[in-house]
């Protein structure tokens, strides 16, 4: 019998746990058949991709069709299933205009890195096992809207990772496998703290008020937040990993999450600093970025294809998903940091590529570079009283992250496949060896030079729409902050350029294996060429993969753009009130002192009864919006 198609919970599934399934098909497979072991792999990708593909057919919004709805700014697909009750935690699954161009770009990438592992020779079983676990971890996270199972499929990819690096890398991959799996270790365990911080803090009475169509989109029933009353009379709290149901508790004008924590701080300022942590060292950004080069540079081709064009989105989905929408007090005062970090690790990751003498750990840190851009479109939030609380700008930040993300997931891919070609030929990444590719490989030199070129986001390829989104949009958030982004694209073609001049337009090459540069395979071209057809077409189309997110992208935004207005309507009538109250001390009231706070913001008092331990740092409650112009 075959699945029911039209059963969001059954596609969903389907395409999460397709690879895994055939994981385990693979281990009843007679030791030997390499050949059709790679085979049965490909196939599964290819089958997992067609299914995402067929998907992406725009179809229309009405709960029969599976197919994605462009117009619909919403959750899709929305399922939930009781997994552990007692504990709350659900088989929550949906995608959005957020998540389904990652999960497009995830089954895309992985049909190519599965057709790339063809000249894997050793333990070819085991790694392909490794590989299709690595495929589902990998789509369960961007599906997942339930924290707890949003939390297993990250740690679902742990291990294939460091295995893959670890077995089948280069000569320092026990180093680099080791220096991978602890610091994404360090940033699960943050993870993990701050999970249990909002699970503890949450409760989903206060969510009793909303409509049933609104909980219905949040995943929520009725029957969930019937109130639990204990023996003493109390009503005893709801907690919930449902992530949906968390953005809105987090948003709620005297949301729970603003109670004092530690040192002064809100719960949702060290849950989203904790968040923030775990997610930036999977993005990399500086300072965390120190075990990218290596696992890139120790990793074999396919993997250093997943972990550019994959692994490294799910730090800024993570950014964007989980801690603006729950933490949007902490997102906003933290801007600075976000954007901070974002713009040091642009510049940092340029000049860090131009210094670099290993092709392949140039492309590393560009990659650092790249993603850059995508916290510092996330971070821009010029929703302020200062410009009249318009989103119009930060929204353009957002759209060009997103894009920025599938635009790099394209070219880095592709730069670290081609890089792998000629390694297979010759044996070293040295680039003071390499010169006059050109002549010995033509073809090759063309499509690495488009993708080179996208990667350095020349007009008319795909990296160009997601760096100027950022950077249009930074203006009006900072125009400091603008113009040293802008400065960053001339570092990107300065060491881009230096690069092509170098390996493939420059004198002869005089390295090792001379003879091996053999023109590009059929097998190598097919590969590649879809990633050359791809960068032209959102360059040159930039609306095919708008028309998905934008919706998605544009909705949150002006939710939080509308959260910051009445947060700061709410402040300015509680301080209002505190002057009233500071010129009638004859009556018998409580004073109500504003905390000044760090960058002039101040704490208003919830009116909630934790306001006694509210922090003070301004960071839960409205802050003063009007710092920012």
């Amino acid at each position: 019998m075959f699945p029911d198609l039209s059963d969001p919970i059954v596609v969903l599934s389907l395409i999460i746990f397709l690879p895994a399934f055939g994981a385990l098909l693979l281990c009843f497979i007679p030791k030997g058949r390499d050949e059709l072991v790679k085979l049965l792999s490909l196939s599964i990708t290819v089958a997992v991709f067609l299914v995402t593909a067929w998907m992406a057919i725009p179809g229309a919004a009405h709960a029969d069709s599976v197919r994605f709805a462009l117009e619909t700014s919403g959750m899709q697909n929305l399922a939930s299933l009781p997994w552990i009750p007692s504990f709350g935690i659900n088989y929550m699954l949906g995608i959005d205009g957020i998540s389904f161009p990652l999960i497009v770009l995830t089954s895309f990438l992985s049909v190519l890195a599965m057709w790339a592992s063809w000249p894997i020779t050793k333990q070819v079983k085991a790694y392909c096992i490794l590989f299709l676990l690595l495929e589902t971890g990998m789509l369960g996270v961007f599906m997942a809207l339930d924290f707890f199972l949003f939390y297993v499929f990250w740690e679902v990819m742990l291990l294939p990772m460091y295995f893959l690096i670890g077995v089948w890398g280069g000569p320092r991959r026990e180093y680099a496998a080791i220096k991978f799996f602890l610091f994404t270790l360090a940033g699960s365990v943050l993870m993990l703290i701050a999970i249990l911080i909002l699970y503890f803090a949450g409760d989903l009475n206060d969510l009793a008020h909303l409509p049933a169509e609104e909980l219905a989109a949040c995943g929520i029933g009725q029957q969930d937040i019937v109130a639990k009353v204990a023996p003493d009379g109390t009503t005893r709290p709801i907690h919930t990993f449902n992530m949906l149901a968390l953005a809105k508790i987090g948003q709620m004008d005297d949301s729970p999450f603003g109670a004092l924590l530690l040192w002064g701080r809100s719960i949702g300022w060290w849950a989203f600093l904790l968040l923030f942590i775990g997610f930036v060292i999977k993005l990399p950004a500086v300072p965390v970025h120190t075990w990218l080069p290596d696992a890139h540079v120790e990793a074999p081709t396919p993997i250093s294809m997943i972990l550019a064009g994959v692994l490294l989105k799910m730090g800024g989905y993570g950014v964007l998903r989980v801690c603006y929408p729950i933490c949007p007090a902490a997102g906003y005062n933290l801007a600075w940091l976000v954007c901070g970090i974002g713009l040091l690790s642009m510049i940092y990751g340029a000049f860090a590529a131009m210094a670099q003498k290993d092709f392949k750990r140039l492309v590393a840190y560009s990659s650092v570079s790249h993603m850059g851009y995508v916290l510092l479109g996330i971070g821009v939030w010029s929703a302020a009283a200062g410009n009249q609380y318009m989103a119009d700008y930060w929204k353009m930040g957002v759209n060009g992250a997103m894009f920025q993300m599938i635009a790099h997931g394209i070219s880095s891919a592709g730069m670290f496949f081609l890089v792998g070609v000629v390694y297979e030929r010759v044996h070293h990444r040295d680039l003071d060896k390499f010169g006059g590719l050109f002549d010995k490989m033509p073809v090759y030199t063309g499509v690495s030079i488009a993708i080179f070129f996208a990667a350095m986001g020349l007009p008319g390829l795909c990296g160009f729409w997601g760096e100027l989104y950022v950077v249009l949009a930074t203006w009006k958030y900072s125009m400091i902050l603008a113009v040293l982004a802008a400065g960053v694209v001339i570092l990107t073609a300065g060491y881009i350029l230096w690069t092509v001049q170098r390996v493939y337009l420059g004198p002869q090459y005089n390295g090792p294996h001379g003879e091996a540069l053999k023109p590009i395979t059929r097998r190598e071209l097919a590969i590649a060429a879809p990633l050359v057809a791809t960068a032209v077409l959102l360059g040159v189309y930039p609306t095919a993969l708008l028309d998905y997110m934008t919706p998605t992208v544009d909705a949150q935004v002006e939710t939080l753009a509308e959260w910051t207005q009445r947060a700061n309507q709410i402040q300015q009538a509680q301080l209002k009130q505190a002057q009233i109250e500071q010129s009638q001390p004859d009556q018998k009231s409580v004073e109500v002192s504003p905390q000044s706070q760090p960058g002039g913001v101040s704490a208003p008092v919830s009116n909630r009864s934790v306001s006694t331990t509210h922090a003070t740092d301004g960071l839960s409650s409205p802050p003063k919006l009007s710092t920012i112009h």
